[in-house]
């Protein structure tokens, strides 16, 4: 479906955004008498609305990626880059967003545009049908559009929680005072019920996907217990699977694999502008070198040294828990590029060096990573930089835009299967089934294990001491709980989940405010930032949006 989207988008530029999005009549008499209201059409205005899910026009202030609301919000990432560079991410970054952040303005204009393109094509399913076509021929196409409107009004509640829910049928402002839960559900079940098993185009959407989706609208509402029925059909039925490799995720010449539930599809060189659906909301976030993927373009979203420390394992082969920032992973802070660097030598999950690149580990074909050259100010952003989203060196100029090497053709992914085992696990540890939680955590270790998915060295050496085994028992559920959280924070990092996790976990205060403590006199335009819960919790709605609705969104408490 890349291609298709590309082709199609011309030909809807009647869809542009309107200036209220809270505020417009049902679109019907727009094309009315203009366009012939058919099923051809009805597919066109549903490619749009997939066309969204990319943050575009929000271009990288939108990321479907979610790396700068729920990655650099988090223990995970810095903001990277300088410190003056792009302003209202340091604001994000320190838990202190205002009303008129630029991010939180264009994710809401995304997301809302992205509804208004789902309701444009129910509205015109409906005129369709009154037109004559049959409605069995339409009914798939309506179950895709409920399920997208389902996945961006997830979004939003996520990100603001108080949110209006806008359907087809709305023709006002709306207040954001109501629970939209039930709304987000009805779509999510009314796609589970209409959407086929398979699906001839990758990126649209299955029954089993629509499956995943209401399961994490359970998940995000702690009702844990409608989640898991879910998850065991997702699972045991389901065309779903971990693949052999890890690093074949975030491989472009792998998209759509037996891992990738839902993921935006991302296209270049592909008879269209050649970047304008590559991958844009990550297109700052390469090394900053001209010999680096990105071709030296920006340096923002660096990984923390937090990170990198979560990462250590034990004699066993095991994460520490509790005690994994004592003792940071050594890192070249402070060394230039021309000067010798020996890598940590203990031993590490192998995740982390497809997840992080480090000074002399081999990155994706580039050579090992040089250190302090590739970074564009190692005082600020530390020493280490993104990867899950850069070509291999064999790709460049296929898998990324020939001529323009910030946009690739790597999908975004939204839910992998992996996510969808440790959701399970979590739902087990919760029922006191600790053995089957174990297990789930396992199959994702075992993978992770798998010498043949390691980063090498150019001799065919592991380029680090990997050393990863799997749990051999859960003792209690305390240590369970912990031990489902820490394999997320593992297998999913750099992949816009964790700020939200962690949330929804009821622990973000105390993981985000100890973080903080760790990393002032290192960081130090962390100093004084603080996390207050039930506040930070929530992004503020933006002002822009309240003033569109004529004062009847109301502002999230704390701002």
């Amino acid at each position: 479906m890349k291609k298709t989207i590309i082709s199609s988008l011309f030909a809807l530029l009647v869809l542009a955004a309107c200036e209220n999005k809270l505020d417009i009549n049902p679109q019907g008499s727009l094309t009315e008498g203009v366009i012939e209201i058919n099923e051809t059409w009805v597919g066109q205005q549903l490619i749009s609305a997939y066309a969204m899910l990319d943050g575009n026009p929000g271009y990288f202030w939108a990321p479907a990626s979610n790396w700068t609301l729920g990655d650099v919000a988090s223990d995970d990432f810095y903001k990277g880059t300088t410190i003056s560079d792009q302003p209202p991410l340091n604001e994000i970054e320190r838990y202190a967003p205002n009303t008129t952040n630029i991010y939180l303005i264009r994710k809401w204009q995304a997301i809302y545009e992205g509804i208004y393109r789902c309701n444009q094509t129910l509205n015109s399913i409906s005129m369709a049908i009154e037109n004559g076509v049959e409605e069995s021929k339409l009914k798939p196409l309506g179950a895709e559009a409920r399920f997208l409107r389902g996945h961006y009004h997830l979004e939003a509640k996520k990100i603001w929680n108080n949110i209006p829910y806008i359907s087809e049928t709305t023709v006002e402002a709306v207040p954001n005072d109501v629970d939209v839960w039930p709304n987000i559900e009805d779509d999510l079940k009314y796609a589970v019920d209409n959407l086929p098993d398979t699906q001839d185009d990758a990126g649209r959407p299955t029954s089993w996907v629509a499956k995943a989706y209401l399961a994490k609208a359970h998940m995000f509402q702690n009702d844990l217990d409608a989640a898991g029925p879910i998850l065991d059909d997702v699972i045991n039925n389901g065309p779903f699977s971990l693949v052999t490799n890890y690093h074949d995720n975030f491989n472009g010449e792998k998209d759509n694999n037996s891992e990738s539930v839902f993921a935006v599809q991302n296209s270049v060189n592909d008879g269209g502008d050649g970047y304008i659906n590559g991958n844009r909301g990550n297109r700052l976030n390469h090394p900053y070198a001209a010999d680096a993927p990105g071709g030296g373009c920006c340096g923002f979203f660096q990984p923390s040294q937090n990170l990198v420390n979560a990462y250590k394992t034990d004699e066993n082969g095991l994460p520490y828990l509790d005690t994994f920032n004592d003792e940071d992973v050594k890192s070249d802070q402070g060394v230039p590029s021309d000067q010798a660097f020996a890598p940590y030598e203990g031993t590490l999950d192998p995740r982390l060096d497809w997840t992080v690149g480090r000074r002399g580990i081999e990155y994706l074909g580039w050579g090992p990573m040089p250190g302090m050259r590739w970074v564009r100010d190692q005082a600020n952003g530390g020493p280490y930089v993104a990867k899950k989203h850069e070509v291999l060196k064999s790709q460049e100029g296929t898998i990324s835009a020939a001529g323009l090497p910030q946009y690739n053709a790597i999908n975004t992914p939204l839910i992998r299967y992996s996510d969808v085992l440790l959701w399970r696990a979590e739902v087990h540890v919760e029922n006191d089934q600790l053995p089957q939680a174990m297990e789930l955590v396992n199959q994702v270790r075992r993978r992770a294990a798998n010498p043949n998915g390691f980063v090498m060295n150019a001799d065919g050496t592991p380029a680090a001491n990997y050393f990863i085994k799997e749990y051999t028992e859960f003792p209690s559920k305390e240590y369970a709980e912990k031990a489902v959280r820490f394999e997320r924070r593992l297998e999913l990092a750099s992949e816009g989940h964790r700020f939200f996790d962690l949330v929804r976990w009821g622990i973000a205060e105390s993981v985000l405010n100890a973080y903080v403590s760790a990393e002032q006199d290192q960081r130090v335009y962390l100093k004084g930032a603080t996390f207050v819960s039930g506040t930070n919790s929530y992004y503020p709605i933006p002002l822009e949006a309240i003033n569109t609705s004529r004062g009847v969104l109301k502002q999230n408490p704390g701002y």
